[in-house]
């Protein structure tokens, strides 16, 4: 289980579509039904991957598939949130916590059939991650004090980190997948591996060592896994993994097409919105499902402005763009927006009252570094207004909508992602709300990964909807956090930090990373957390519940707050 949380969020979480065997169960010892092989499970997505390459990744849809694939030395127990050994079996460290030393397991091989030796573990940090011309989030969690981390093969099972400095959150990090050297070393030395393991890439050439390996991608369509016959991990009783020999991702349009497929029949599994528990939830007996609560999402859910005063935008002109960028920045903007965007509304009429009010950059499911004593604001219209009217806007023509000094109207463009029905009606709800305080709203629906592509490429865009994957230690989300990290979305990859509060949070982050004194590290990150909440670089609106319907015809299911729903596929066999 990787442990980073910074990744753009399309979807909520996985769905499960029929699936069947036709094989007899056998039976173990005493007679108990043992787990079986065979079947298949179908997964749906809303939006294609735009890569299997993990290294590059930073949206959801793409390490949605790169986790079946790949693994890196160390894992966490989704139950105790404890770090466990992965494709590492064991390691030691120095009295201060500066050398690393980890012990590869015995017989690891790729889904090739070549042995995995400590130079890949090597190759995948020092010519990958800390490789100036791949572009990767991993580089901004892996660098301590602007100093990369030394990676050093020992031998063909050993492998050494030497530190810059004491790194915390260290064991949990190296949940970084790991990548195959005599794959991807002639793309390095031709610097081609930005453009390497892309959606046209032929699905043998994509080497891992995670259960499934890809087989078949077929665009709008679907994304077929095979399980990877080198695979080591075993069941308790030694049996082989997985049980299950092939996953199949059905890419559909939208949300509400998935919900008609599972209320029909023709799913296994479907992710809840709010909305659609009171209609799934009576029918959990007569339909043979189960509706698992799982607490509030771990991820987090705002609307943003684009701050970047640099984006070079394609569209717009430059003196307009420049104006917006005046209002974005000026914090009283974003304290009226937070004041006049009804988070309960949204509760009420999208999540179905199934939620939860958001005013940290950490989920509740955060457990321990979440931060509640941050600055709230509460819904207040006239609040809005005012804070409007002192930065010097007014409805001069009387037409409603309100004009900044120079005679320009309040209007901008706000994206959201068209598969997720139910982000579009929060979209729609946060327009209703600002139109009300006289702020002109043009609510754009675009595919996810184009959404991507603007926040992360072509910075062509004014304010966005959308969301990012959390965790459980606060260091994962820095490629955010920091000013310089990539996904920084209002001013990304800033060369020094842009405000003295972003100055601060960068100084959080490289003070925390170092602090092995849990009740510090919190003091630490709660400060974070409340600069965030002061200075409004994003504001936030509500998390959902996590809730799943599955059918009952699985074996192994252990749901968890952390991990889901079907966190260790591998063992999950169908009934």
């Amino acid at each position: 289980m990787k442990s980073f949380s910074g990744f753009l969020t399309g979807t909520t979480g996985l769905f499960l579509l029929c699936s069947f065997i036709l094989a007899a169960t056998p039976a173990g010892v005493n007679g108990a039904v043992m787990p079986r092989y065979g079947g298949a499970i179908f997964l749906a997505t809303t939006s294609d991957p735009r890569s299997f390459n993990p290294i590059l990744a930073k949206e959801s849809s793409t390490t949605l598939m790169t986790r079946h694939m790949f693994e890196g030395l160390t894992t966490m127990d989704p139950f105790t949130l404890k770090v466990i050994p992965a494709l590492a079996e064991r390691w030691e460290a120095d009295p201060g916590g500066l050398v690393w030393t980890f012990h590869l397991r015995k017989g690891l091989l790729w889904s090739d059939g070549v042995a995995l030796t400590a130079a890949d573990v090597a190759f995948t940090f020092n010519d990958l991650i800390f490789n100036d011309d791949v572009p990767n989030s991993a580089r901004d969690i892996f660098t301590l004090e602007g100093k990369p981390i030394r990676v050093e093969a020992v031998d063909a099972q050993t492998v050494r980190f030497i530190l810059p400095v004491p790194f915390a959150p260290f064991l949990r990090s190296l949940g970084q997948e790991i990548l195959p050297r005599h794959v991807l070393a002639e793309a390095v030395r031709a610097k081609k591996f930005a453009f390497t393991w892309g959606i046209d890439a032929r699905p043998d050439t994509i080497v891992g060592t995670g259960p499934y390996r890809l087989a078949e991608y077929q665009p709008g369509r679907r994304v077929v896994f095979r399980a990877n016959p080198y695979y080591w991990k075993k069941a308790a009783d030694g049996a082989r993994l997985p049980y299950i020999p092939k996953i199949e991702y059905v890419i559909v349009p939208g949300t509400d097409v998935e919900l008609l497929k599972f209320i029909e029949g023709s799913l296994d599994a479907y992710t809840l919105r709010g909305m659609d528990y009171p209609l799934l939830k009576p029918q959990e007996s007569a339909r043979g499902f189960t509706v698992y609560d799982l607490g509030p999402d771990m991820g987090t859910s705002f609307i943003t402005f684009n701050q970047n005063p640099g984006n070079n935008p394609v569209s717009g002109k430059p003196y307009v763009v420049a104006r917006k960028r005046a209002w974005f920045t000026d914090i009283r903007f974003r304290q009226a927006v937070a004041h006049a965007v009804d988070k309960q509304r949204i509760i009420e009429i999208v999540k179905n009252g199934l939620g939860y009010p958001q005013d940290s950059p950490e989920s509740p499911a955060a457990g321990f570094f979440y931060c509640a004593d941050v600055r709230k604001y509460t819904y207040d219209l006239d609040a809005a207004r005012e804070l409007l009217a002192a930065m010097g806007f007014a409805d001069k023509d009387g037409d409603g909508i309100l004009e900044d000094g120079d005679g320009l109207k309040l209007e901008f463009n706000l994206y959201t992602n068209a598969d997720s029905t139910e982000r579009a009606d929060v979209a729609a709800i946060i327009r209703s709300d600002l139109e009300r305080v006289g702020m002109k709203v043009n609510l754009q629906l675009v595919e996810f990964n184009t959404l991507v592509a603007k926040l992360t490429s072509t910075y062509d865009w004014d304010a966005v909807i959308l969301g990012l994957t959390g965790g459980v230690d606060p260091h994962f989300g820095q490629n955010v956090w920091r000013s310089s990290g990539q996904l920084h979305l209002w001013n990304p990859r800033q060369a020094a930090p842009a405000t003295a509060w972003e100055k601060r949070v960068d100084d959080i982050f490289s003070a925390g990373v170092q602090e092995f004194n849990e009740d510090k590290r919190k003091a630490l990150y709660d400060e974070y957390q409340k600069i965030v909440a002061e200075e409004l670089p994003v504001v936030y609106t509500a998390l959902g519940a996590q809730l799943m319907a599955v059918k009952n015809r699985f074996g192994n299911l252990k749901p968890s707050p952390l991990g889901g729903v079907f966190h260790n596929i591998e063992e999950i066999y169908i009934k």
